[in-house]
């Protein structure tokens, strides 16, 4: 049975916690489940707003829906969202120029179906392999640079211009969305996260995390402590997810 924990910290610098995190185990629409991270931006409380108002508008999408396609129904759901989004911010010029990342995932048996705008991340590890690779990939500037052969991947790490992304709800008219399909086995762990943790913490020490603290609820705090610890730049979202609890 599939369990899950979700853990959203505003870190060291941040006044404001624009990150916000949905988890339901249980049916939403013709959903099993769903989990979604989002790293809101822009100023005052904008990026809070965003986040949140995105996320609401996602469940409220997948709640009417009627297809039975898990693509659709999420590619719907967020391009209404993206719409809500951009029409709020021309309303209201406090809002101006908000946007959002956003990280989804539903888990349909053994089957793992994702939808990724922006540069939040979901992880695979599998704790009896003792393995961890990044199945999203980053809508960032920099990332761009690296897949054209622009940049050193390791360069890349700790470049000055990493927090910009090329794609955001709320950036344009239509949002463009990465989606991955991925087959689970036994030991496997979801983790999603925004880049306050992925961007405090090397894969090689979230993955280490995962493996070795004793239960969810210790690996989320372990997580979002170590990157605090490592200076707490940002926001921090973590949904970790064991889909065979």
């Amino acid at each position: 049975m599939l369990k899950s924990v979700a853990l959203t910290d505003v870190g060291k610098k941040r006044k404001l916690n624009q990150d916000f995190v949905f988890v339901t185990e249980d049916n939403l629409g013709n959903l099993p489940n769903v989990f979604i991270v989002a790293d809101g931006m822009g100023g005052h409380n904008a990026g809070d707003f965003a986040s949140k108002c995105t996320v609401e508008r996602i469940i409220d999408e997948i709640t009417r829906s009627f297809e039975k396609n898990p693509i659709k129904i999420l590619d719907k759901a967020i391009q209404a969202a993206n719409e809500e989004v951009r029409k709020l911010a021309g309303e209201d010029q406090d809002l101006f120029g908000m946007g959002t990342t956003i990280v989804a995932a539903t888990c349909m048996g053994k089957y793992l179906q994702i939808a990724n705008v922006g540069d939040s991340r979901l992880y695979l590890a599998n704790v009896k392999r003792r393995t961890i690779r990044q199945i999203t990939r980053d809508h960032s500037l920099v990332e761009e640079m690296v897949r054209l052969g622009g940049m050193d991947k390791e360069l890349a790490k700790n470049h000055p211009d990493k927090h910009i992304i090329t794609r955001a709800i709320g950036a344009r008219d239509m949002v463009n969305v990465d989606f991955f399909y991925e087959e689970l086995a036994p030991g496997d762990m979801v983790l999603m996260c925004s880049d306050g943790l992925s961007n405090m913490l090397e894969d090689e020490e979230i993955g280490r995390i995962l493996y070795d603290a004793a239960d969810l609820t210790e690996k989320a705090q372990t997580l979002v402590d170590r990157a605090n610890d490592n200076g707490g730049k940002d926001n921090i979202a973590v949904i970790i997810i064991d889909p065979f609890a």
